[in-house]
């Protein structure tokens, strides 16, 4: 690869340039990826795509795949993914880790809050009726305090990396966040089929994490005998299919869609071929919607009649707690630097992105008159759907989508361009910058714990600033480097 290839490009230090994550800008290795980019040297381009091949071969042979939803190329796509791997220092990482734990403990709060007395709302810290009108607020779940107070039990928190190397929270996934395993199927990929690179190299492991989320489901369960927990599926037409029945075989319980619980005696049971057994946590995976047709959608099929009422009585823990979806508006996000100061009496220690909400005056006034400039996101949607990068926008989608915001402002916020920072990406003729973003996954039970790394989501599409598997993107192995971490090199 040539110093060019690897520079950082554009623009000053912020929001609009790009910092590439292994080389600085003069195209000198950052010091964390010195000794990775020695051992990536070694292989000439032609070698180096004959492991992205055999990864891309492994992830095939192993059934490592994803769902999309309206694909015309057929729905069950094999896991896009690039073998350069992108690297956090041991320094870096603490203060990232530090950050999310601070983020999810005021979610948690403010949950608690949301659904008990709701002092936020009344003393203004948030709009209420930015609350109560949103989707993601159930008033079925008002009252309901679940174990240990704990409402985000699993949360992936996306990351992304502004020019000037700062990194910011894009936005809170703690309703029934994804991705997961495909971080621990990258690392075990990785280690069958490059381990060269890992020599000389501590690499903090991941495999540990269903084994802590487990610990985490039995934590919150009900106060009785051998607690027992599910996943709950909607079936194998989700597009996170593969990851419900790896987690659930990975922790060594059962994976089971609706119609294979029943509520029985007051309790959530599971049908066996040797009768009922009870039921004591639920980490369910679908949305709240569908949970119980007798509380929320009534056409539900894949729910359980009565879910509700024993979660309610405290006889099943469900993770996450329903209602939690309230805390992934777009809208909401926006005032979580208010909520962190308002419960914890601190500061973020990861900032926002800077947003505009266009439900205020302002907010709307200046998205409009700015709008080739931003992005612009509904505040309900997920997966990259509805976003609109003003600067890469035809006239046509700006007059859209302008005429959208102006029909429901409240729908919408909108941000500035930030040019995702870049990894090396394997490419038929070398390496080449992509542009890449992270979710870090963690757990809250009785302590908090969060997986070291997370998932790298990389636009293999140059240029691209879409890094969702379902428009296009792949991903990454990440990489936590410690000091007294375990040393990860060698093949399994």
């Amino acid at each position: 690869m040539s110093q060019s290839q690897s520079q950082v490009t554009g623009g000053e230090p912020g929001l609009g340039a790009t910092f590439d994550e292994l080389f600085d800008e003069s195209g000198v290795p950052r010091e964390k990826a010195a000794l990775l980019v020695e051992r990536l040297r070694a292989f000439d381009a032609e070698a180096l795509f004959a492991h992205q091949r055999a990864a891309a071969s492994k992830l095939r042979d192993l059934g490592i795949t994803f769902y999309v939803y309206g694909h015309d190329a057929g729905k069950e796509k094999v896991w896009p993914f690039d073998v350069i791997p992108r690297i956090f220092g041991a320094d870096e990482w603490p203060t990232i880790e530090a950050g999310l734990a601070q983020r999810v403990e005021a979610l948690n709060l403010f949950l608690a809050d949301l659904y008990d007395g709701q002092k936020v709302l009344d003393d203004g810290i948030v709009p209420r009726d930015l609350i109560l009108k949103q989707k993601g607020y159930l008033e079925a779940c008002r009252g309901i305090r679940p174990r240990h107070g704990t409402y985000c039990h699993v949360s992936g928190t996306d990351l992304v990396r502004g020019g000037d190397g700062t990194m910011y929270v894009l936005e809170d996934n703690v309703r029934v966040p994804s991705g997961v395993s495909y971080v621990l199927e990258n690392r075990a990929v990785m280690k069958r089929t490059f381990p060269e690179v890992f020599e000389g190299l501590q690499v903090q492991p991941v495999e540990d994490y269903p084994e802590r989320l487990l610990e985490t489901l039995l934590e919150v369960a009900p106060d009785v005998d051998d607690p027992r927990a599910v996943v709950l599926t909607p079936g194998s037409y989700n597009s996170a299919y593969f990851e419900h029945s790896f987690l659930a075989q990975q922790m060594g319980v059962e994976l089971v869609q609706g119609s294979d619980l029943v509520v029985h005696e007051g309790r959530v049971k599971m049908r066996t071929t040797s009768g009922l057994v009870r039921v004591d946590v639920i980490y369910r995976r679908i949305d709240d919607d569908f949970l119980d047709p007798l509380v929320f959608r009534k056409d539900s099929l894949l729910g359980v009649p009565g879910l509700m009422d024993v979660y309610r009585k405290g006889h099943v823990s469900l993770v996450n707690a329903p209602g939690t979806g309230v805390a992934d508006d777009k809208a909401v996000y926006a005032y979580l630097p208010r909520i962190i100061e308002y419960y914890l009496k601190q500061e973020p220690i990861i900032p926002n992105v800077p947003t505009h909400l266009c439900r205020e005056e302002e907010g709307l006034k200046y998205v409009l008159d700015h709008l080739e400039e931003l992005v612009v996101k509904p505040t309900d949607a997920s997966g990259g759907y509805g976003i609109v990068i003003g600067p890469k926008a035809s006239k046509d989608e700006l007059a859209d989508v302008r005429e959208r915001i102006e029909a429901e402002p409240s729908r919408y916020i909108a941000q500035p361009v930030i040019n995702l920072s870049t990894v090396p990406t394997v490419t038929e003729e070398g390496w080449d910058p992509r542009h890449v973003d992270l979710r870090p996954f963690v757990l809250c039970g009785e302590s908090t714990y969060v997986l070291p790394g997370g998932l790298t989501r990389v636009a293999l599409k140059k240029g691209s600033l879409i890094v969702n598997s379902s428009q296009g993107g792949g991903s990454k192995d990440t990489w936590v480097l410690g000091t007294e971490a375990k040393l990860e090199g060698g093949a399994e």
